[in-house]
């Protein structure tokens, strides 16, 4: 599979790249984006897969996250797809709110209608991207690999990670919407694209996942005390709940004074990225 490069940076000595290729998961093209540590000019390097939240695209973490150089000292690439897929015919949120459709794929697979044509992001995560990469001829171990994300991406993160046991070395988020079945952001989006029966929900939940999964992978989760978001719609305590009756290893950070942005991410990006390499590495 063809990959074209859309642009290329030097930064910290490695390489930051965009990407496009014809997605057939998702029915459309797409672009995510690559850094390359500069250990990679001698080796494939392992893959950290970043999943970002609502409205975003691959640029919002390359670009506002500072991770590139602390990818750099620890010898990672970090992969950066997007967050939906993309075209002028793939359906949106038919009031054009931001929280589903276009920027807001969830990392499910839909299977109702309109958006099972092309809303199928947890395939395209979990097999499609990662199968171009390993047939590209980019410097990547993508046997290799570990998965973090931010709110929506958080959820992304923790449920791909709790679905494909022995798939990932280490699991993280920040700010992670931790129940999409009791959330208002979660339950519009679940409704819309698996439809209405709550069972079918809980296969993208995180914290009905936790009480299911053998694999014990350690999760490591920073959330700022003072996000908007919190309360309404992230819900820590829930997943901490449901990692202590599950016997599931989880540290849990709430960082007072910080918010939902990217400022709270930039903080806090080098322990994740330390947490991920130490386990790729190790």
């Amino acid at each position: 599979m063809s990959l074209e490069q859309v642009s290329a940076n030097a930064m910290f000595g490695g390489k930051q790249l965009k990407l496009k290729h014809s997605s057939s998961a998702l029915n459309c093209d797409m672009i995510f984006s690559v850094y390359l540590p500069p250990q990679a000019d001698s080796v494939n390097v392992p893959v950290i897969y970043w999943l970002s939240g609502l409205t975003c695209t691959d640029d919002n973490f390359v670009q506002k996250a500072g991770a590139q150089q602390f990818a750099a000292e620890a010898g990672v690439a970090i992969v950066c797809p997007d967050t939906s897929p993309r075209g002028d015919d793939v359906p949106d949120d038919p009031e054009g709110a931001y929280d589903f459709g276009l920027g807001a794929g969830f990392y499910v697979n839909a299977n109702q209608e309109p958006w099972s044509q092309h809303y199928n992001m947890y395939d395209y995560v979990t097999q499609e991207l990662p199968g171009v990469l390993a047939s590209s001829d980019l410097p990547l171990n993508t046997e290799n690999c570990s998965i973090m994300g931010h709110s929506m991406g958080g959820h992304g993160a923790l449920t791909i990670a709790l679905k494909n046991p022995g798939k990932y070395k280490a699991v993280s988020a920040f700010a992670p919407i931790v129940s999409p079945m009791n959330c208002p952001w979660g339950e519009k989006a679940l409704s819309n694209y698996i439809g209405d029966n709550k069972a079918d929900w809980e296969q993208y939940d995180a914290c009905a996942l936790v009480a299911k999964v053998e694999e014990k992978l350690h999760i490591l989760v920073d959330q700022g005390q003072e996000d908007d978001f919190l309360r309404p719609q992230l819900k820590p305590e829930m997943l901490q709940q449901a990692c202590h009756e599950a016997g599931h290893p989880l540290t849990l950070r709430f960082q007072a004074g910080y918010d939902h942005s990217y400022f709270f991410i930039a903080t806090f990006i080098e322990d994740h990225i330390n947490h991920h390499a130490a386990a790729l590495w190790g």
